[in-house]
């Protein structure tokens, strides 16, 4: 799948370092194999409140991901499993469709 378009993408759990840095690499990763232009980003919860509307995919785990509130343009995906790489990459490639 290649899409010519620039996504961004931002990774989020509690305190923004090591579990969304850790999904923000899977990501990048998911996005680079399918040769999807981006930048990745992760942040804490509190941080992405109030940035939430300048990315395009948001991705949290599902207790986190109820408490963004994201505009019609961002889209919020709620990860049961953070380290499971085949939902996210699913997820990721269901919503650029």
């Amino acid at each position: 799948m290649e899409v010519k378009i620039m996504v961004k993408l931002l990774a989020v759990c509690g305190n923004g370092m090591g579990t969304s840095m850790m999904m923000k690499l899977k990501a990048k990763g998911i996005l680079d194999k399918h040769k999807i232009q981006n930048t990745c980003e992760n942040c804490s919860i509190g941080q992405a409140k109030s940035g939430i509307s300048t990315y395009d995919i948001v991705i949290a785990s599902t207790h986190l991901a109820s408490q963004l509130n994201p505009n019609t343009r961002t889209k919020v995906i709620a990860l049961k499993n953070i380290l499971d790489v085949k939902e996210m990459e699913a997820r990721i490639l269901e919503i650029l469709k």
